[in-house]
């Protein structure tokens, strides 16, 4: 899908079905996916996990930003993190050959619509609950977990930027 003509996600309407208080998490959440298509296109497999600068690789900004959405979305359901969820969080940046950019790249866009179905779900009644996050149980709410997902995925998309061109440049 070609989005370099459009405007920005935020700019383009209301998203069906998704509550007004979440309509800028989902916005980021999608723009997140566009560009991370965008800037991953053409990019070479080889690079996927070299650091330049010793900053992190492509490789992690892409695991990273899927696991922290699934993260953020267990402790959002009140749930502690899952024993598979530890073992990706310490597997993140880890090289693999076997791991390819386009696997990466779709495993979030898979993440995202599964956010976006969670938003479409989620009563804006709940939103304030509170909620913990992490072992020391860190205080949060719904709406809380949700907007850092989603502004720690755009965070972390503009790293990963700044690292393709780097490494396209080199």
């Amino acid at each position: 899908m070609n989005t370099s003509n459009k405007p920005e996600v935020w700019l383009r309407g209301p998203l069906p079905e998704i509550p007004d208080l979440l309509q800028p998490a989902a916005h980021a959440l999608l723009q997140s996916a566009e560009e991370v298509q965008r800037y991953t296109e053409d990019f070479p497999e080889k690079e996927l996990w070299t650091k330049p600068a010793g900053r992190a690789s492509v490789g992690f900004h892409l695991q990273h930003i899927t696991g922290v959405l699934d993260r953020m979305f267990t402790y959002a359901e009140g749930q502690a993190l899952s024993d598979l969820q530890f073992e990706y969080l310490q597997n993140e940046g880890r090289a693999s050959e076997e791991i390819k950019v386009d696997t990466l790249v779709k495993a979030f866009k898979e993440k995202v619509g599964e956010a976006l179905e969670i938003f479409k779900n989620t009563p804006e009644d709940i939103l304030a609950k509170k909620r913990t996050v992490g072992r020391k149980k860190l205080p949060s709410s719904v709406i809380g977990l949700y907007f850092h997902a989603a502004e720690h995925s755009q965070r972390h998309v503009g790293q990963l930027l700044v690292t393709v061109s780097v490494l396209k440049l080199g």
